[in-house]
């Protein structure tokens, strides 16, 4: 008795994990069963799997056919088993053959009528065969999208044309890599009027990775200049790309399988759950922090977001991975992303204007900001006020320095910090800004003049800084002085990085 073995993947976050399908057609009564752990939408690929054939004049034996998923404690999830059971299928009824086969990793979710339809995780998958020297079947929708492996690829529209590929009648042609949008097509600064204290704080967040908080009325533009961020950062690198565009497959986002060439820029609406922003759910899909993976993640209307979501961002924010411990497994993902957030100083947003403020100010401005916990207001390295925009700043022309002219700026300081931390980056540790720097390495870089360290003692005394905001004043400053040049970190600098602490509830210089 012969058993067909075909493989495909299971995925736990970006890891692929390779599962074997085996199918057993044994005598005994009519029935059709897969073990192994399968959740409901593997355990309906029974009837797809019969209808597919069924309309390719295909019938099922009568006999006792099993599938096993092995190994059989892993859970397997997911539509994308519908062909690797049905290729197993082909082979045990001598269909196909089973050595033609045995040298691919099999994905695919099957219509009634045979075709292939595009499924979540291609990318990874494709990178994952390429590693074990197999090829790999997949939609063709998606056969762009796995083209970037270095392994061959056939991407059938249907299940015939892959019948007819193996049996010789139909020659399946190689995909080729499909493109994303290039890295340009940014909203300019020169939109923005006036804000220019906002505008230098948006420079020195993108020259450092630094995480901003803007608190301004409604209207002054702090959506505006969040926007403008992914304009300002350097372009990414093919290995982030690749990393990006591998978190997005898995969340099943991949436009017609088009690799990302642009940092992600996402805005999740403040009634996200915990779940929509750090990931989980009953897939354990990548939540908006991991598809903010070396990109931005912004946050309108920070105060309205739910208590837990944003208590759920500490923990990344320190790490750059997010793991949701589920009682069977722990699923990681990686979430190295800029958080840049904005909020009204109190309910109504007009705290500072007397004509415009409700009666229950400042006491309202005290409970609305009180939303935002101190551990999470302390992992924010700029805490800037956008005040409303006059009228005369808004009849003035547009300002001569644009996005272009910052992040020519910023490019030059990022070259800086990659040079300095090219000894000390590691894939477990990787350092790419001066955000990324801790411990005894901050502590050589950014080490102040005897001038700015006494102005940093005594302002972190005055302010109460922790551990925490004393480094991230420090991370700040080094910034600042590679914006001017790379020199030391002096008076001037620790000056400034201190003026955007200066928010924090119940801290003011």
């Amino acid at each position: 008795m012969n058993i067909a073995r075909i493989q495909t993947v299971a995925f736990s976050g970006v890891e692929v994990l390779p599962i074997d399908v085996q199918a057993q057609v044994a005598a005994g009564l009519p029935a059709f069963t897969i073990v192994g752990l399968p959740d409901k939408a593997v355990g309906e690929s029974r009837e797809r799997v019969r209808a597919a054939l069924n309309a390719l004049g295909l019938a099922l034996p009568p006999k006792r056919i099993t599938l096993n998923l092995a190994p059989a404690d892993l859970l397997k999830e997911g539509s994308h088993f519908d062909l690797p059971i049905a290729c197993a299928l082909l082979v045990a009824m001598n269909i196909l053959p089973a050595e033609d086969l045995g040298r691919y990793c099999v994905l695919g979710e099957l219509g009634l009528d045979g075709r292939l339809a595009p499924v979540a995780g291609v990318l990874p998958a494709a990178v994952a065969a390429a590693g074990r020297d197999l090829g790999l079947i997949c939609p063709g929708p998606q056969g762009g999208e796995a083209a970037w492996s270095a392994t061959e690829i056939l991407a059938p529209a249907d299940l015939l044309a892959l019948i007819n590929h193996f049996k010789g009648s139909q020659i399946l042609t190689p995909p080729l890599p499909a493109l994303g949008e290039d890295g340009g097509g940014y909203l300019d600064l020169k939109d923005v009027k006036g804000q220019e204290t906002a505008k230098r704080a948006l420079e020195i967040a993108a020259a450092g990775g630094h995480n901003l908080l803007m608190m301004g009325p409604p209207g002054a533009g702090k959506s505006m200049l969040a926007a403008r961020l992914p304009g300002l950062l350097p372009p990414l690198s093919p290995a982030e790309a690749l990393e990006i565009s591998m978190i997005h497959s898995v969340a099943g986002q991949l436009s017609e399988g088009r690799l990302l060439r642009r940092r992600p820029f996402r805005d999740p609406h403040h009634s996200a759950s915990v779940p929509a922003l750090v990931g989980g759910g009953t897939r354990t899909r990548p939540g908006e922090i991991s598809l903010a993976h070396h990109g931005v993640l912004f946050l309108d209307e920070l105060p309205e977001f739910q208590r837990a979501a944003l208590e759920a961002l500490r923990q990344p924010l320190e790490s750059g991975r997010t793991t949701i411990a589920r009682a069977n497994s722990h699923v990681s993902y990686p979430a190295r992303f800029q958080l840049v957030a904005a909020m009204n100083p109190c309910k109504c947003g007009y705290l500072s204007d007397p004509g415009l403020a409700c009666n229950k100010a400042p006491r309202c401005g005290a409970d609305y900001q009180a939303r935002i916990s101190g551990p999470l207001y302390d992992r924010i390295d700029l805490h800037i006020e956008v005040p409303a925009v006059s009228p005369a700043d808004l009849s003035l022309p547009p300002p001569a320095e644009g996005s272009a002219e910052v992040a020519a700026r910023v490019a030059a300081a990022r070259a800086l910090q990659s040079e300095r931390y090219a000894a000390f980056s590691t894939p477990a540790r990787p350092l790419r800004c001066n955000a990324d720097a801790d411990g005894e390495l901050l502590e050589r870089i950014a080490a102040p003049s005897p001038e700015g360290r006494a102005l940093l003692t005594q302002a972190a005394e005055r302010l109460r800084l922790s551990a925490r905001g004393y480094h991230r004043v420090l991370k700040v400053a080094r910034t600042l002085a590679d914006l001017a040049g790379g020199g030391p970190v002096g008076r001037l600098e620790i000056a400034e990085a201190l003026s955007y602490r200066r928010h924090m509830p119940g801290r003011t210089l």
